[in-house]
């Protein structure tokens, strides 16, 4: 809403609509697809090349070090992804595939690097959630045993 002063010193008051409001009223509001991932242009995943990697402090209520990489992607556009995990192994001109996911608490970083593709390197000594952080099944470690190997008893 803002307010302006017509030359006849008249108020004018013109009230604005909220997203939600504009939505409701297709009619006189068009809507547009706007992608939380623009840099990713429709595709699940980009590959990359890494400039630089810093480190970010998050926003208020909270405090740790988050290690975060600038990457040049192949389609020309310059991105700030966020690293997941514990301790990596990925420098500069290292190749990394970028997928959409924001880091709630870092302002201005919307994208997250993979691990264990290309260049960049999985956790280390992690058994839960192995595909988050790209590590692959240990030897002798699986819920399913083949149909032909199972044990009657």
């Amino acid at each position: 809403m803002f307010t302006y002063v017509t030359s006849l010193h008249f108020i004018i008051t013109i009230l604005m609509a909220t997203l939600t409001q504009g939505a409701s009223r297709s009619k006189y509001y068009q809507r547009f697809n706007l992608s939380r991932v623009p840099a990713l242009q429709q595709r699940p995943q980009v590959k990359g090349i890494v400039s630089k990697i810093t480190n970010m402090s998050p926003k208020k209520p909270n405090s740790a070090v988050r290690i975060v990489a600038k990457v040049n992607l192949t389609n020309g556009l310059r991105i700030t992804g966020r690293m997941p995990g514990i301790g990596y192994l990925c420098g500069r001109y290292n190749r990394v595939l970028v997928t959409g996911g924001r880091a709630n608490d870092l302002p201005g970083v919307g994208y997250t690097l993979i691990r264990g593709v290309f260049d960049f390197s999985p956790v280390i000594f992690k058994k839960r959630r192995r595909s988050v952080y790209g590590v692959s099944r240990p030897d002798g470690f699986t819920k399913y045993v083949k149909k032909s190997l199972r044990i009657v008893r």
